[in-house]
């Protein structure tokens, strides 16, 4: 998201004037007059009302006012400023509509690039960033994933539990739009979690299995297994739902839903959006082992009926995570490959094999090639001497 640089043509102390004269003007509780403790207090006195702009302004007028208070308050120490900035980044979460949310987005964008980079306030000034940007649509502008996330703080790191709590936030607000990140963001949230506290993080595993279920485009659910917090979780139903994603097959997760229908409902869950997640992973599975199979096999694996295996089939082709053929004359589907639902120390071993197939062939190629210049090179000299 870009941001126009703060730079207003006026002193610090002529600055503080109009804006008191201005929002005494719209009827604001403020003199106009100069606080005699400085700067800070005027500021403080400034953000307490600044929100009676938001009543009658243009978007483009109060931009420029909130643009003015930006300019003052980059100039406050940081030991000075931390109250002053709280007090602004609130005040911006309460635009009453979407077009003054886009104003008050694109100043605390201005304040948060404005900052040093070393400054812990910038933390504050994002997490705020966040709660407006959801306001106004605009959360993929702000944030676009968490390398991104990492660089806007490298100078300065947030705190653990400060980075824990952006990520739930961050969660919140994706979750309904974009899946793949919400998960994304959810695993990462996971991964701040010890040995030592990954016990108290027990919500925060929860919702992010339930993210990861739920997202249609995350198919490789073992990493979440690994996750500390997740295996706190061990004995309990959803740990039980997730093991059935990560490594059995359609039916195991049919018999889940009978017996615990009333809990997968109750996690937001969608039945069929599961039913067709699970029959993916199946057919990912049989692929790893069967080459070739037959209608009649997909039929009874998925659970589906014999004018479903080719649509269903096409549908799987689409995500490339197989790559088959559909033989409609014989039934059948050949798998060329396919992504293996769980990668593990024989998935390991089993590239560590095909690794060493080929270096063993490039090995023979290279010297059948060796061989062939070193026969052409004979046969040229033998030809040199012939004549």
């Amino acid at each position: 998201m870009a941001s126009h640089p703060v730079f207003i043509d006026l002193s610090l102390d002529e600055q503080v004037q109009e804006l008191r004269k201005f929002f005494k003007k719209l009827g604001a509780e403020i003199s106009s007059e100069k606080s005699n403790k400085g700067v800070e207090d005027d500021l403080h006195k400034i953000i307490g009302v600044c929100e009676v702009c938001f009543k009658d302004g243009e978007p483009a007028q109060i931009d420029g006012i909130l643009n003015s208070i930006v300019s003052i308050m980059i100039t406050i120490p940081l030991d000075r400023g931390e109250n002053i900035v709280l007090a602004y980044c609130e005040k911006m979460t309460k635009a009453p509509n979407q077009p003054l949310a886009k104003v008050c987005l694109q100043s605390l964008w201005r304040l948060f690039n404005n900052l040093d980079t070393a400054s812990p306030l910038r933390y504050h000034v994002y997490y705020h960033l966040v709660q407006v940007a959801k306001q106004c649509d605009q959360v993929l502008e702000v944030f676009t994933g968490v390398d991104q996330l990492k660089s806007q703080f490298a100078n300065c790191p947030p705190s653990s539990e400060q980075m824990q709590k952006l990520y739930r936030l961050l969660h919140d607000v994706t979750k309904d739009t974009n899946l793949e990140l919400s998960s994304k963001v959810m695993i990462e949230l996971l991964g701040t979690y010890t040995a030592d506290n990954a016990c108290v993080a027990r919500e925060d595993a929860m919702k992010c299995i339930v993210t990861a279920l739920a997202d249609p485009n995350t198919f490789l659910l073992d990493p979440l297994l690994s996750l500390k917090p997740v295996r706190f979780l061990e004995g309990d139903l959803i740990h039980d739902l997730l093991s059935i994603f990560v490594s059995d097959k359609l039916p195991s997760y049919v018999q889940f839903y009978e017996d615990h229908k009333e809990f997968v409902n109750s996690q937001g869950l969608n039945h069929e959006q599961n039913m067709k997640k699970m029959r993916l992973l199946t057919f990912m599975q049989l692929a790893e082992s069967f080459p070739e199979m037959t209608f009649d096999t997909l039929t009874k694996e998925l659970q589906i009926g014999e004018d479903e295996v080719e649509p269903f089939v096409i549908e799987v082709l689409k995500t490339k995570l197989v790559r088959a053929r559909l033989d409609q004359a014989n039934r059948k589907v050949h798998i060329s490959s396919t992504m293996h639902r769980t990668f593990g120390a024989p998935q390991w071993e089993q590239l560590r094999d095909l690794l060493q197939a080929w270096k063993e062939n490039l090995s023979s190629v290279r010297e059948g090639l060796t061989n062939v210049s070193s026969a052409q090179m004979d046969l040229a000299r033998t030809q040199k001497l012939i004549h």
